[in-house]
């Protein structure tokens, strides 16, 4: 089991690409906060992105960077320029998403920008597990970024059949790749369960727990598979993944159950004894507890307009 794919497969990734913009010094422009994770590359220039919070971070040419918890921000060449507000900037007529800003006639900076959307948010999501700001510099393997974001701008230049689809197609397979390119740059104990793929023993610990979330795993059990003793597994697993193995298998156990809810037609008792609950009340309780809905009023908000809404917003909602 490919345990990256699963997970992306089932949270539904999707996003687009939202801006091209064409920028003249001295430039600034602000972004509100979003339901979504935002991206920029900075295909030519220099700038500087400052989160509302007051993080800061200097972006160079070829610099691609990910807001992940759609925090407020500024990009600027200029932070003494005021700054313009995103739904303030028009699109150049015939041309979707390009926009020229600025006070020189010729752009001085190119910037990309788009988003990452998921449509069935999840405790310990993918987004979660990044840090507020992701910074990924330019590589001597890093073409496939360039390639990618300008087959997007390509698509988005003119409206046309499926671009909507082909645009959110191209941004899943752009988040895969930074995700990848993010996971090989971890330390030891750095991006949760993501890095902990990577190690020896922990790595198969987990592809034990995603295939039979069902089974009722022991640190011993789980240990003497990956070939460590009970104690040492347990501290070794809890470093890289960051919480206790029983509250990953708890959490791994309550998504698969989500996921069951949503797609299927199976009977919650039937659920309950997939994701390794002996009993209903046993499930509903844990399952009450880690969604805040019960399992019958999840499957149904999660299938009524509401649910569907929600996800659709998600997945469609673009810069006013």
């Amino acid at each position: 089991m490919d345990i990256l794919a699963e997970v992306l497969d089932r949270v539904r990734l999707g996003g687009t690409l939202l801006f091209h913009f064409e920028l003249g010094h001295p430039w600034n422009v602000a972004l509100p906060r979003r339901p979504y994770a935002l991206f920029h590359y900075l295909s030519r220039g220099s700038a500087t992105l400052a989160l509302e919070k007051g993080q800061e971070l200097h972006m160079s040419e070829g610099d691609f960077v990910v807001v992940t918890r759609g925090e407020p921000h500024v990009i600027y060449s200029d932070s003494r320029t005021e700054p313009l507000p995103i739904v303030d900037i028009d699109r150049l007529a015939g041309r979707l998403g390009l926009i020229r800003h600025g006070g020189g006639e010729q752009p001085l900076a190119t910037m990309i920008c788009g988003n990452f959307t998921v449509a069935r948010p999840s405790r310990g999501s993918v987004l979660e597990l990044l840090p507020p700001l992701l910074l990924l510099k330019p590589t001597e393997d890093g073409g496939w970024l360039e390639a990618i974001l300008q087959r997007m701008v390509s698509e988005a230049a003119f409206e046309r059949p499926g671009q909507g689809v082909a645009l959110s197609r191209l941004t899943e397979v752009l988040f895969v790749e930074v995700l990848r390119s993010w996971i090989k740059s971890l330390g030891p104990g750095e991006g949760g369960w993501l890095g902990a793929m990577a190690d020896p023993h922990i790595g198969p610990a987990l592809q034990l727990i995603h295939e039979r979330p069902d089974r009722p795993w022991t640190l011993g059990e789980l240990g003497q598979s990956v070939g460590l003793g009970r104690s040492a597994f347990s501290a070794r697993f809890t470093r890289l993944v960051g919480e206790p193995m029983y509250r990953y298998l708890i959490s791994r156990r309550m998504s698969e159950a989500a996921f069951l809810l949503e797609t299927s037609d199976e009977a919650i008792a039937r659920i309950a004894t997939r994701v390794g609950y002996e009993t209903p009340a046993a499930f509903s309780k844990l399952f009450h507890r880690h969604h805040g809905l019960s399992p019958g009023r999840y499957r149904a908000f999660r299938r009524s307009d509401g649910g569907r809404k929600q996800g659709n917003d998600l997945e469609a909602e673009v810069v006013d």
